[in-house]
């Protein structure tokens, strides 16, 4: 028992040993951490010094305002003509006329190109002249009846026999008609896809038609949100190929199935498209106005800088300095983005209503640097702007 403690004491000692070199390392370690964060305080109040002691910067600002804007629903759309289709030739046959230009508005009706048809105009003459000797044989054959001459059998065989004959003339006319293609409604003609002369074939296709005034926007809105969208809502659309422009439709369909694979509901929505300025098969987001209404801060996009790691404001409040005088200093504040109208954004956290956000000069900014206010040039804020000439 005597040996094992003795065996103890130098164990005790190494242990002592380690406790106090490690206690060390970390004094050290905390040593230069707070230094570290010295130096950074001292880094950051000169810095804040010095951006308060230099020039102000020239912005132009605007007050943090309410307004009541319509809550809304949104998506994308997929803009469709009400009317599209590839013309094409239901019988073959040569091409002996094209009536249309590329690119051309035509009219129900209208002749869009002749195939050949002298073959079936010969058998249609044949075939009219075979139902103008039926017709003679049937009053020949009625005549004769009447005289007691013939069976009333006669009489019905030569009524059916002209019954085959006009028969036989009206589908000639149909098949004769059929070469004349027509346009089946009014439209625009694509690029023509066939040429004088050329033989076709049943089905080949002559030239897209498609009627764009009115166009459909379709788009999908998720199951959760069908009870918000009905018939006769207003839609309002805008589409990146006609930049600052917005459209203004109504919802004139909601598929009554929802889909199996995306659990969307189709919605389409009609527009007026006099200058067919909006084409089939164009890119669009689209937004459904609700009933209801809330109350938001309002700021032109341009006084928003966005960043991956938060978007954020200029804000100016009064700040006395040391010579007891009254500056405007620059505060970054960080703010939650909502609706976007136009040139406007709604502001749904990190600002009140009164206070006074830069709307341009942020680029020359930084937190807490001074400013000073010159509103001679402000940018657009406008919900619904529109292009201008010149």
């Amino acid at each position: 028992m005597v040996c094992m403690a003795g065996n103890l004491k130098p164990m005790r000692k190494n242990t002592i040993i380690s406790i106090v070199a490690v206690l060390a390392v970390i004094a050290f370690i905390a040593t230069v951490i707070l230094y570290r964060i010295g130096q950074f305080k001292k880094m950051g109040a000169e810095f804040e010094a010095s951006s308060r002691n230099r020039a102000a910067v020239t912005v132009s600002t605007i007050t943090a305002g309410e307004q009541v804007w319509r809550s809304s629903l949104n998506s994308v759309a997929t803009l469709q003509s009400n009317a599209g289709i590839l013309v094409c030739a239901e019988l073959g046959g040569r091409v002996t006329r094209i009536a249309f230009e590329s690119g051309a508005n035509v009219k129900a009706g209208e002749i869009l190109a002749d195939l050949d048809t002298s073959i079936e105009d010969a058998q249609l003459k044949g075939l009219e002249a075979q139902a103008a000797l039926a017709k003679i044989s049937v009053a020949r054959a009625r005549e004769l009846f009447k005289g007691n001459a013939s069976a009333k059998a006669d009489v019905d065989a030569a009524e059916a026999a002209l019954i085959q004959a006009d028969a036989a003339v009206e589908q000639m006319r149909a098949t004769i008609a059929k070469k004349h293609i027509t346009a089946p409604f009014a439209g625009r003609t694509g690029i023509r896809k066939v040429d004088l002369g050329q033989v076709l074939g049943a089905g080949q296709a002559i030239v897209a038609l498609e009627a764009t005034d009115p166009i459909y926007a379709d788009f999908g809105v998720p199951q959760q949100e069908i009870s918000r969208v009905r018939p006769g809502m207003t839609v309002r659309m805008t589409t990146d190929a006609i930049p600052g422009r917005e459209f203004t439709g109504k919802i004139e369909a909601v598929e009554p199935r929802v889909s199996d694979s995306t659990r969307n509901v189709r919605v389409r929505a009609v527009f007026a498209n006099d200058g067919e300025t909006l084409r089939p098969g164009l890119f669009a987001r689209v937004s459904v106005d609700q009933p209801e209404t809330q109350k938001l801060i309002i700021l032109p996009d341009a006084a928003i800088t966005y960043n991956p790691y938060g978007d954020f404001v200029y804000v100016l409040r009064e700040e006395k300095t040391p010579d007891g005088a009254t500056r405007l200093i620059a505060y970054q504040e960080f703010v939650t983005v909502g609706q976007k109208r136009g040139s406007q954004v709604a502001i749904l956290k990190g600002l009140t209503p009164g206070e006074t956000v830069v709307t341009s000069g942020q680029i020359k900014l930084t937190n807490k640097a001074p400013a000073v206010i010159n509103n001679d040039v402000v940018p657009s804020d406008n919900p619904a702007p529109k292009p201008t000439e010149g």
